[in-house]
C-alpha cells in the first residue's frame, strides 16, 4: 500500500480535525459593501472548499467601521455582517472544509484604497466616488508613509473599545459557525503596529522595551482566548519580522510566540513585513519560493507551537517537503489558489491519494473520469496535476 503523504494527513487544534494539511491563506479582496459578504465572496470562498482545501482562512475582518483598512473591507460589528457570514461558514462546511476567519484592526494603515485603485491612501477621485475618509487610531501620531493619514494616537478607553471589538467580533465568529479564530498581528495593522519600535513611540506603560510593546496585544489575545469555548482554537498571524533594520525581529517574535503561547494561543501563522513600506506586504524584499518558512521552521522547532507555513509555496512536492522537515504543520497555498483554486485535489491526484478524479465533487468527477479517458483512447495523456 503506498504511503500517504503528510499533507494528506488529517491535523487537530483542540476539538477541530482538518482533513488535511492545506489551507487557503487569508488574501483581502475589498469586495464588500458595509463590511457585508455577498455572493462574490460565497463563491470565491466556496470554491476552495469545493477544491478539496483542508482549511479556508477568511481575509481580515474588521471589528469596527473604523478598524477597516479600506471601504471594502468586510467587517463584524453587527447583525447583519453576522447573518451573512453564518450562510457563508456554513457553505463552505457543507463543501467539506474547516473554517478560520482573521479578525483584524487596520492601525494606521486605515482610510486607504482597495489594491488595485493604488494600494495607497484615499484622494480626491476616491473620494468623489463615492468612498468615506476617516482618521484612524493606532499606537502613535505617525503617518504608515509621506501622504498618508496621520492616526490619533491611542488613549486608554480607545485601547478597552479596541479589546472590547475583538472580543465581540471573535464571539460573532463563533456564533456565525467559524471553527477557528484568527487575530491578525501581522502587517503594520494594529496590533503589531504596537509591537514594532518603527511603528510604536508610546513613552507609557505600552511603549518602549519589548514588554510593554507587546503589552496591548497581548491584553487583546487574553481576552479574546477568555470569551471563546475552550473547544474553539485561537490562531495568531504575525510578523516574524519586518525585514528593516532596527524594527522587529525573529528574537522578538520567539518572545511573543511564547508568551501567546501561555496565553492560550493554538497555532502561529508566520508571515512577514508590512510596516514602513506603502504598497504590496513585503514589497520592499526579494521574494522566493518558501521565502518565509525558515520563520515557521524556526519558531516551531524552539516554541514548540504549533505552526502554519506560507509565502510563494507553489507546488505540491515543495508543500510536502516542508511538512516532511517539520517545518510547518500546516502549508498555506494564496496566490496560486487563486490560479488554481482544485490545487488540493490536483495534489491529491499527483501523489495517487486519489485516482480517477474520484475524492471530486460527484458531479465533477463523473464529466472528468470520462473526459480523462476519451482524451487517453486518443493517445493525449492527461496528467493527474493538469
Amino acid at each position: 500500500m503506498r504511503k500517504v503523504p503528510k499533507l494528506f494527513s488529517p491535523f487537530s487544534l483542540r476539538s477541530v480535525t482538518i482533513k488535511n494539511r492545506i489551507a487557503v491563506s487569508p488574501m483581502a479582496m475589498y469586495m464588500a459593501k458595509e463590511g457585508i459578504p455577498d455572493a462574490f465572496h460565497l463563491v470565491h470562498y466556496g470554491k476552495f472548499a469545493m477544491g478539496g482545501a483542508g482549511v479556508v482562512f477568511v481575509e481580515e475582518t474588521a471589528i469596527s467601521r473604523e478598524a477597516r483598512i479600506t471601504n471594502g473591507c468586510l467587517g463584524l460589528w453587527n447583525d447583519q455582517q453576522q447573518h451573512a457570514f453564518s450562510h457563508l461558514a456554513q457553505t463552505i462546511h457543507e463543501l467539506g472544509a474547516q473554517t478560520c476567519i482573521q479578525i483584524s484592526h487596520c492601525g494606521r494603515k486605515g482610510s486607504a484604497q482597495r489594491a488595485w485603485e493604488g494600494n495607497s491612501f484615499l484622494n480626491e477621485a476616491n473620494i468623489a466616488a463615492g468612498d468615506e475618509a476617516w482618521i484612524p487610531k493606532a499606537a502613535s501620531a505617525d503617518a504608515f508613509a509621506d501622504g498618508w493619514t496621520t492616526p490619533e494616537a491611542m488613549t486608554r478607553q480607545d485601547m478597552d473599545d479596541v479589546i472590547t471589538g475583538f472580543v465581540q467580533a471573535s464571539s460573532r465568529a463563533y456564533d456565525a459557525g467559524f471553527s477557528m479564530i484568527e487575530l491578525h498581528m501581522a502587517h503594520g495593522y494594529l496590533l503589531q503596529g504596537f509591537l514594532s519600535p518603527l511603528a510604536n513611540k508610546r513613552s507609557d506603560n505600552y511603549g518602549g522595551n519589548l514588554t510593554n510593546r507587546m503589552r496591548f496585544p497581548l491584553e487583546v489575545t487574553e481576552a479574546v482566548r477568555s470569551a471563546l469555548p475552550d473547544s474553539v482554537p485561537l490562531l495568531a498571524r504575525i510578523s516574524a519580522t519586518d525585514w528593516i533594520e532596527g524594527g522587529w525581529d525573529m528574537e522578538d517574535s520567539l518572545a511573543l510566540v511564547e508568551a501567546l503561547k501561555n496565553r492560550g494561543v493554538d497555532l502561529i501563522d508566520c508571515s512577514s513585513g508590512g510596516n514602513m513600506v506603502a504598497g504590496a506586504t513585503n514589497a520592499n524584499i526579494t521574494r522566493g519560493p518558501g521565502y518565509q518558512v525558515p520563520f515557521s521552521e524556526r519558531i516551531r522547532q524552539e516554541t514548540g507551537i504549533k505552526t502554519q507555513a506560507v509565502g510563494l509555496i507553489r507546488t505540491a512536492e515543495q508543500a510536502e517537503k516542508i511538512l516532511q522537515k517539520n517545518q510547518a504543520d500546516l502549508v498555506a497555498i494564496g496566490r496560486q489558489m487563486l490560479v488554481n483554486p482544485f490545487w488540493a485535489h490536483h495534489a491529491a491526484e499527483y501523489f495517487g491519494v486519489t485516482n480517477d478524479f474520484d475524492d471530486w465533487p460527484q458531479p465533477y468527477g463523473w464529466w472528468l473520469s470520462k473526459w480523462a479517458k476519451g482524451l487517453n483512447g486518443l493517445g493525449e495523456k492527461v496528467l493527474p496535476h493538469e
